[in-house]
């Protein structure tokens, strides 16, 4: 009874969570997820009480091999790829340029092409090897720097950031960095990011640049 979105539910689920809140992990609209959920429900993997809840914790392993075996034939879209961190089971946030592009709410996009896709992930130091492993099931490589498109098969690559601690704040279901820290982050590199700190000072009123972005008339 279980298909690709009763195990994307299953392996989003954190006890606790709400259908609205799994939905934005997962990039869903809810009512769609409450449908699964029901279906779950009846099959007694999950129950709602208080928030979502599991009543078997063993299908989640099903389900993870399940979605990497799909991936062989069909390779995760680049939407996919960033709902895939959060069956991982371990904590990250978006960082660098994917900071920018989801506290912007997909508003800013910069040096990225559809066959030339790299994510940006903060990890901890001690999960580095295991998020490399995660993410070799589904075909898609890591490492610590960019690499060249021309380097390996796909479009989407991982960058993942080693640190001590990771700080994650949730945007639309999407564990970020924190607001200060991709500011600091966009006016380091501010040539690129000139238009991108212009939205985030519009967005947020804690943020504050100087930037006064305006394009000009073709």
């Amino acid at each position: 009874m279980c298909g690709e979105k009763e195990f994307k539910v299953l392996l989003a689920l954190d006890p606790g969570d709400s259908i609205s809140g799994v939905a934005r992990k997962i990039d869903e609209n809810r009512e769609t997820i409450r449908r699964v959920v029901n279906h779950l429900e009846e099959a007694g993997y999950v129950v709602y009480d208080d928030g979502l809840q599991f009543l078997d914790q063993t299908i989640r392993d099903v389900g993870l091999e399940f979605l990497a075996a799909a991936a062989a034939t069909s390779p995760p879209s680049i939407p996919e790829a960033y709902v895939l961190p959060q069956f991982a089971g371990m904590d990250y946030a978006f960082t660098a340029i994917d900071a920018v592009y989801v506290w912007t709410r997909g508003g800013y996009q910069v040096a990225r092409e559809p066959d030339d896709y790299p994510l940006f992930i903060a990890v901890h130091e001690s999960d580095f090897d295991a998020w490399t492993a995660f993410f070799d099931r589904f075909g898609i490589p890591t490492a610590e720097e960019r690499q060249p498109a021309d380097e390996f098969d796909g479009a989407i690559q991982i960058v993942l950031e080693p640190r001590s601690e990771v700080e994650a704040k949730m945007v639309d279901g999407r564990p970020v960095i924190p607001l200060q820290e991709t500011v600091a982050f966009a006016n380091e590199y501010y040539a690129t990011f000139e238009s991108a700190l212009d939205i985030l000072g519009r967005m947020y009123d804690d943020v504050d640049t100087d930037a006064n972005y305006r394009m000009e008339p073709a």
